[in-house]
């Protein structure tokens, strides 16, 4: 009876069938038959609920004595705001403060007036350390107008050089000839079937194919490697007008080799769960290897090489704070000592703030904390002399004994050490809470497209909102 009622319920409201998938619905499902009682709680009951969530991600903010925020707009629905921050037991937390619509157009001033407007809705406006956008002109404007250090979202770089080369370096002809197969079997449901017959007959992967399109990353790539897939099986359909030759596949094959290193990377950076952006100078040395231009390299190849590498930039605080990185063998052995001259500079900046009156007062009212003679940043000594001396010290030990694996968090290891690096670990707390990309921002637009649609667009703004926050923050 409850499949039935089911049934009738998908059927009779338009609902997604795979929303029989819902663990959330699952579990309702299989505790309502014990208890016959139960009602379905009230559109205020569940208000309540939503609240109390945003109560709790309020306290989240009012704890983090930093906020990395990024930004993104849709142009069919709305904008988004994601937080990032590091919590007291210094792990990673994200979370969506806002989805917003907006009627304006999208100038530099009206941008940078609604981050603004997120930072104080949030009481965060003091906080903020960075804010990420993509690489719009309107966004670069729009930082250009705000007190906080802009992030330009590293993967959308390797993207955009992709779009620029692949034209000029002579791929486009070949690739042109792949959308037109794609769009032979992807047009024509007959001609896919009968691709998906041969693909089981001779053991492959069976799945839709996935057409190339500029604003879809990794697409390119994803069309090279499915067509070699299906190779065997485009010799068999007797409607293709076009195939590429043996010299076209072999041009593709260069291809693929040129930009698995971008997905990779752009999958490397995209992460919302871990720490990304001390990764991005590492990925960026090892993408910029695998376009070091050799002698075998045809002339297209080599054009294609030296366009990329001259298209991407490079950042580095962050990478020397993770202890997996701090070698920086991703940067020139010139270019090293200046990075860790400015991180001393943070670290003394962070020292004179706690002995200020205010902090001080704040420390005194704490438990004591164990720290190692080494670093005596908290220190009642006025000598300017000996905290500098102290945080060089400290500094010199995290480069010199700190040691860990690739698979180990950094977050983690800052967590065992914060009382023996207690301002490097509230250095590190600030920088490393920044996200790489603004990728998980973007994400969200797929979650509003789904709630936003015909059948319920008479959703208000704010409910879009609450929904979005609240899916995100149950996530």
């Amino acid at each position: 009876s409850i499949t039935n009622a089911m049934a009738k319920w998908i059927a009779a409201n338009c609902r997604p069938i795979n929303i029989v998938n819902d663990t959330g619905l699952r579990d309702i499902i299989q505790i309502a038959p014990s208890n016959q009682a139960y009602t379905l709680p009230s559109r205020g009951t569940i208000m309540i609920y939503i609240n109390s969530e945003k109560t709790t991600k309020l306290v989240l903010l009012k704890d983090a004595p930093f906020v990395a925020l990024t930004r993104d707009y849709w142009m069919s629905v709305s904008n988004h705001s994601t937080a990032h921050l590091i919590d007291a037991a210094l792990t990673l937390q994200s979370l969506v403060p806002t989805v917003k619509h907006t009627e304006e157009r999208h100038y530099a001033e009206t941008c940078a007036e609604h981050f603004l407007d997120v930072a104080k809705e949030w009481n965060i406006q003091d906080k903020v350390t960075t804010f990420g956008t993509d690489n719009a002109r309107n966004m670069i404007a729009a930082a250009n107008c705000l007190p906080f250090e802009h992030m330009p979202c590293i993967a959308h770089s390797p993207q955009r050089s992709i779009t620029i080369v692949l034209n000029a370096a002579g791929f486009e002809n070949v690739l042109a000839k792949c959308r037109k197969l794609v769009g032979h079997f992807k047009h024509s449901p007959a001609n896919s079937a009968e691709l998906e017959r041969q693909q089981a007959a001779s053991g492959q992967k069976q799945g839709s194919l996935i057409q190339d399109v500029a604003t879809r990353w990794n697409s390119t790539l994803q069309v090279v490697q499915q067509l070699f897939a299906v190779t065997a099986t485009l010799a068999l359909q007797k409607h293709i007008l076009v195939v590429p030759s043996a010299a076209k596949f072999d041009k593709l094959q260069k291809l693929e080799a040129l930009l698995e290193p971008c997905r990779y990377v752009t999958e490397l950076l995209g992460g919302e769960t871990y720490v990304s952006c001390s990764i991005v100078l590492p990925a960026l040395c090892h993408l910029f290897c695998g376009m070091a231009v050799s002698d075998d390299d045809p002339a297209y190849v080599v054009w294609f090489k030296n366009s990329f590498n001259a298209d991407l930039t490079k950042r580095k605080i962050a990478t020397a704070l993770d202890p997996r990185f701090k070698n920086l063998k991703c940067l020139p052995k010139s270019k090293r000592e200046e990075v860790w001259k400015l991180i001393l500079n943070l670290t003394l900046s962070e020292v004179s703030k706690d002995q200020q009156p205010g902090a001080q007062e704040i420390t005194e009212a704490e438990p004591p904390k164990k720290k190692m003679n080494l670093l005596l940043a908290t220190s009642d000594s006025e000598d300017e002399h000996e905290g500098t001396h102290s945080a060089s010290a400290a500094l010199d030990h995290y480069k010199a004994k700190l040691v860990i694996s690739m698979e180990d968090c950094p977050l983690e290891q800052w967590s065992k050490r914060a009382g023996a690096y207690e301002i490097l670990a509230k250095v590190a707390r600030k920088y490393l809470a920044t996200p790489a990309t603004t990728v998980p921002c973007e994400q969200l637009f797929s979650l509003s497209g789904q709630i936003v649609n015909k059948k319920r667009a008479a959703l208000a703004p704010e409910n879009i909102n609450k929904l979005v926050c609240l899916s995100s923050w149950l996530s």
